[in-house]
């Protein structure tokens, strides 16, 4: 059974598309209009702008990512556990949002000032919520950094181009790579 998309919903899903192969730049207002059959006028209606539109991708795609991460850290076991179990969590629900990740990471200089700053916002948030998690991981005496925040950025730049390059690998299914990665980072935190 197909699912039901709302006016609102199909217009986020085929700006998704269409960011996602041509570009935030590279997208008009009128192209998603024509691939969905409704008028410029019916966009505008739902959303102020283009870049509204683009802010509504974000929050589609964000909402409810950093709480699922934050139940996987907060649950039983190690700290390490927890770490390794918010680390799979992440990943996993990163390529359900493969498409948006690359319109967030690549576009982000055409926004204003206000979209650069929601977009960072919930960059920060991604941000402060592994620092949080290495601190408990360095006062337990897992890990030795001298920097969280240099550790955290490494730790999203790997899976953020997870995304790039994961389903590229044909001899592994997407739990094999997701151990993979989550080896390497723990690895290149000293641990394992």
């Amino acid at each position: 059974m197909a699912k039901q998309y709302s006016r609102r919903d199909e217009l986020i899903q085929v700006a998704i598309d269409l960011f996602a192969a041509h570009g935030y730049a590279g997208t008009s207002i009128r192209d998603i209009a024509n691939t969905t059959g409704h008028s410029v006028s019916n966009v505008y209606h739902y959303f102020e702008n283009k870049e509204a539109l683009w802010l509504a991708i974000l929050e589609h795609s964000a909402s409810g990512i950093p709480e699922r991460l934050k139940k996987a850290a907060q649950g039983s076991g190690e700290p390490i556990e927890r770490f390794t179990r918010m680390l799979h969590t992440h990943l996993k629900e990163a390529v359900k949002h493969q498409r948006e990740a690359k319109i967030f990471f690549i576009d982000e200089d055409r926004l204003s000032r206000r979209g650069k700053k929601i977009n960072q916002r919930t960059q920060r948030e991604f941000l402060n919520l592994y620092k949080e998690q290495l601190l408990i991981l360095q006062e337990d005496g897992v890990i030795q950094s001298d920097n969280l925040s240099i550790l955290a950025f490494n730790i999203l730049g790997i899976v953020n181009w997870h995304l790039r390059w994961q389903n590229k690998i044909r001899n592994m299914s997407r739990q094999e790579v997701r151990t993979e990665v989550v080896g390497f980072i723990l690895r290149g935190m000293g641990i394992g």
